[in-house]
């Protein structure tokens, strides 16, 4: 654990006398061949030696001279370091660290940059605590910590944390595992000094750099050339948002750090290899936001290694952009992204590189992965309340709470609508029928109603407009969930109130997840009772219970049109979770009711807020 200098200089004093031989090391580790990240080349026939959880030696079997405890040997297999992340929300796949450690440290992944600000929104003075607490308990998955910019997410927003210079000041000058501030969302804020959020916005960025750690970007819907110069220019120095290969082309030009989806290899990859680019050092791969049921399927960090192959990158360079590239750019070499000495003993054997296919894992100098199978310490977490019992709403909700009362007197309303992943600079505007005093909605041009419960007061403040294109069509259904990026309130979709009503009901009591009510009746339920976004148990436990919730969603009629975001697709609408985002390229959006937006309808790049129905 790296917890503070003096621990770190203690570490290295023995490490070095364990080099020379002088003192005797715990482990050799013998391997077929090594690839070293720094030269991209293969050393054969490599001994590296272990002392405690880091590296002291590493050259040809049989040249170090000093005294060694055990030995085991591989000569079949190649070796190459420990994968990491760049940029990962932990939160997104679900399950706590200590759980997301046993699934993808067997999968090569041995160390991340947790991107924090989905926790940090539900509990933003434990936060740092919240992500140390599995590694500190004996798990051997490296977790840096990023502290999140968007805690809240914009000025309209309010949640269960506030960061701004002095915390962040406190965060980096007080904790060796914490790199960098989390991806810079809010782009109004950074460059309007108009904006509420300015001033703290450039609080958080100038104690970063005070504290000589990285300022992470998110730069999605950025693509003139005036306004990538002002995010490189801000100090912004990466971005993850990059769909496209002339976006990633301009972002490199520019001096900013590309970190790239696997969704969007098929579109850069073959461009940039086309392009001649000659120097990957400052390209990364990225999960960002993978549920562990998709990780079960696809992989982790080798997933993202064994896609870029497979687009025609050259085994060692992708092996560079899951390695020593991201590590570089985090500030974090000293300790993970090679198979040098000084740093921690994390290796991935393969029995064939071009396919990248995993034989086994070493993390903190300990065989933990044999196949895809977890063989390393089983780490169990008693969390406490702060971390359990998240989900406030304060009180029973009823129909009545999602009601959108009309003008007295009025047969039909003006109503602004949305639909997912609404970019336009302009809401929609529907005239829509009034019945017993409340404007209803309209199923025949799929306009359904949506709302937003605030969690953290326990007022069960509720905000409520019309969408359109998107759930349930079925009468009496409605479809909640915790997971609302990035301030996480409840969210809910339905053709009744009182099935809103109900959905939310259930997640209060179980403290987070998903709640389906079908025809009047509770069908299906998700529990995510680790601040409403995770659970603690393992990832078949979670991908079981999932799998069954979508099953019982396959029974439901689902309504469906296009959008913006081509990753919206028709049927069960998981990707509503982050239809609640307030970054750009989003401008009209519902938040939970606060003081800056008491309807939650707001237009988050000016400011203007509008009512939800007018006469």
């Amino acid at each position: 654990m790296i917890l503070d200098a003096e621990a770190e200089i203690a570490i290295r004093q023995h490490l070095v006398l364990v080099a020379l031989g002088r003192r005797p090391a715990d482990l050799a580790i013998e391997v077929g061949r090594l690839l070293s990240v720094y030269s991209r080349s293969w050393m054969a026939e490599q001994e590296i030696i272990v002392a405690g959880r880091r590296i002291a030696y590493v050259g040809p079997v049989g040249s170090y001279r000093g005294t060694v405890r055990e030995r085991v040997r591989h000569p079949g297999l190649s070796a190459v370091p420990g994968l990491g992340e760049v940029h990962k929300h932990i939160e997104s796949t679900h399950i706590t660290p200590e759980f997301e450690a046993e699934l993808v440290l067997p999968r090569g992944n041995t160390w991340t940059c947790e991107a924090s600000h989905e926790f940090a929104n539900v509990n933003g003075s434990r936060n740092i605590e919240f992500w140390q607490k599995a590694r500190r308990a004996g798990s051997p998955l490296k977790v840096f910590i990023q502290p999140g910019s968007a805690v809240p997410p914009s000025a309209w927003e309010e949640s269960g944390g506030s960061y701004g210079h002095d915390e962040q000041q406190r965060f980096v000058s007080q904790h060796l595992d914490v790199t960098s501030l989390d991806e810079v969302m809010d782009w109004p804020a950074v460059w309007n000094p108009d904006n509420p959020g300015y001033a703290r916005m450039w609080g958080l960025i100038g104690a970063t750099l005070a504290g000589r750690a990285v300022v992470e970007g998110h730069g999605s819907g950025l693509t003139d050339a005036h306004d990538i110069s002002a995010f490189a220019a801000a100090g912004l120095s990466s971005d993850h948002e990059v769909w496209a290969l002339e976006e990633a082309w301009d972002r490199l030009e520019r001096g900013i750090f590309t970190e790239l989806r696997p969704f969007s290899y098929d579109a850069i990859i073959p461009g940039l290899l086309a392009r001649g680019l000659p120097d990957w050092q400052d390209v990364a791969f990225t999960t960002d936001d993978r549920s562990a049921s998709e990780t079960l399927e696809l992989g982790a960090s080798d997933h993202n290694v064994r896609h870029a192959i497979q687009y025609g990158l050259k085994p060692e360079i992708a092996i560079q952009c899951a390695t020593i590239n991201p590590a570089r750019h985090m500030r974090i070499e000293q300790w993970v992204g090679s198979v040098a000495p000084g740093r921690y003993a994390d290796l991935v054997l393969l029995d064939d590189v071009e396919t990248f296919r995993i034989a086994g894992v070493y993390a903190d100098g300990r065989r933990v992965g044999e196949g895809t199978r977890y063989v390393g310490p089983e780490v169990r977490i008693g969390w406490p309340d702060w971390a359990s019992r998240t989900v406030k709403v304060g009180r029973e909700l009823s129909a009545k709470d999602f009601a959108i009362k009309a003008e007295p007197g009025r047969a039909t309303m003006q109503a602004a609508v949305l639909r997912p992943f609404h970019w336009n600079e302009d809401f929609l505007v529907e005239e829509l029928p009034v019945a017993d005093g409340e404007v209803q909605r309209d199923t025949a041009r799929m306009i359904t109603k949506w709302a937003l419960v605030d969690r953290y007061r326990g007022d069960g403040a509720v905000a409520a407009m019309f969408w359109t294109g998107c759930g349930p069509a079925d009468p009496d259904t409605a479809l909640a969930c915790s997971v609302a990026h990035d301030s996480h309130n409840i969210w809910a979709v339905g053709s009744s109130d009182a099935a809103m009503a109900m959905a939310v009901n259930r997640l209060e009591a179980m403290q987070g997840g998903w709640a389906l009510v079908h025809r009047g009746k509770l069908v299906a339920e998700v529990r995510l009772e680790i601040a409403g976004l995770m659970t603690a148990r393992p990832a078949e436990a979670f991908d079981d219970e999932m799998q069954a919730f979508y099953r019982a969603a396959g029974k439901v009629e689902w309504m469906y049109q296009p959008s913006a975001l081509n990753l919206w697709k028709p049927g069960f609408p998981e990707f509503l979770k982050f239809a609640t985002l307030t970054c750009s390229p989003w401008r009209w959006v519902l938040v939970a009711p606060s003081k800056a937006a008491p309807e939650g309808f707001v237009n988050v790049q000016t400011g203007e807020t509008h009512k939800v129905v007018w006469a």
